[in-house]
């Protein structure tokens, strides 16, 4: 095994897995398959039987409750994980969320409210995260967070979505400056369009695979188990030097016209 790309012995916080097909469960199995030991959060009390078997699956040690708009849940999870480990090496932060009538409407048309709550629960959790991992990276770290071409291109029907993942882009490009003297690097994954439960609340979202699919170069979609992949190896010392940016993972599509 390559010492600059293997992962045993890390300890990985793993936020956002809904099921098991979400992009966070694809992180998890990389990571399990890696030698990482991990805590994974769920929702709540109706998201935990969806979330458990994964857990089981991926030989978690904490399996805690995280709903990022409930005062005091984050807290308890880091201290959780500096209870059980006095150490994190890796965050993952996959949670989004928008309200569905302001996720369907024009932007234009999205209520202050709606606005206020997708970037509070899409980035400003990112940056509450970073705050609370950043003294349990004492040796330096990586925090991944999930982002998507529509932060940098409107796409068709991702609406709001499509500011709100340009505002976490950039935070992942402040946070990478701010932590980096702490050794701790911050990058987005942006994965190809996954026929995943939150991207099925996407208005036409079977219209936007189809069209992804006949125009990626390889013509064919991501996997949440290749999004997992690049997500070990970015965390690995392998990209030690790697900060700040946003890496696609989509078979080309973003260079497309």
């Amino acid at each position: 095994m390559d010492p600059e790309t293997h992962l045993q012995g890390k300890v990985a916080l793993i936020v956002g897995v809904a099921n098991s097909h979400s992009i966070a469960s694809g992180c998890a199995r990389a990571f399990a398959a890696a030698g990482v030991e991990m805590a994974l959060t769920y929702l709540n009390d109706k998201a935990h039987p969806y979330v458990q078997p994964v857990a089981e699956e991926v030989g978690a040690t904490l399996l805690l409750p995280l709903d990022v708009e409930v005062e005091g849940e984050m807290e308890a999870v880091f201290a959780a994980i500096k209870a059980r480990w006095g150490r994190l090496d890796i965050l993952v932060h996959s949670i989004a969320y928008c309200p569905a009538e302001d996720l369907h409407g024009r932007v234009v048309d999205c209520s202050r409210e709606g606005f206020s709550r997708a970037m509070d629960i899409s980035v400003h959790s990112l940056i509450r995260m970073a705050r609370l991992a950043e003294p349990l990276m004492n040796e330096g770290g990586t925090i991944l967070t999930m982002s998507y071409y529509g932060g940098e291109k409107v796409v068709d029907h991702y609406n709001i979505m499509g500011p709100v993942k340009a505002a976490l882009e950039g935070t992942v490009r402040s946070l990478a400056v701010e932590l980096g003297p702490c050794q701790i690097r911050v990058n987005a994954l942006s994965p190809g369009p996954l026929k995943t439960r939150a991207g099925s609340g996407i208005s036409h979202f079977d219209e936007l695979i189809d069209a992804a699919r006949q125009r990626t170069p390889e013509k064919s979609l991501v996997s949440i188990e290749e999004v997992g992949k690049v997500a070990a190896m970015y965390a690995s010392d392998a990209a030690r030097l790697i900060s700040g940016e946003t890496i696609h993972i989509d078979g080309g599509l973003h260079v497309r016209a």
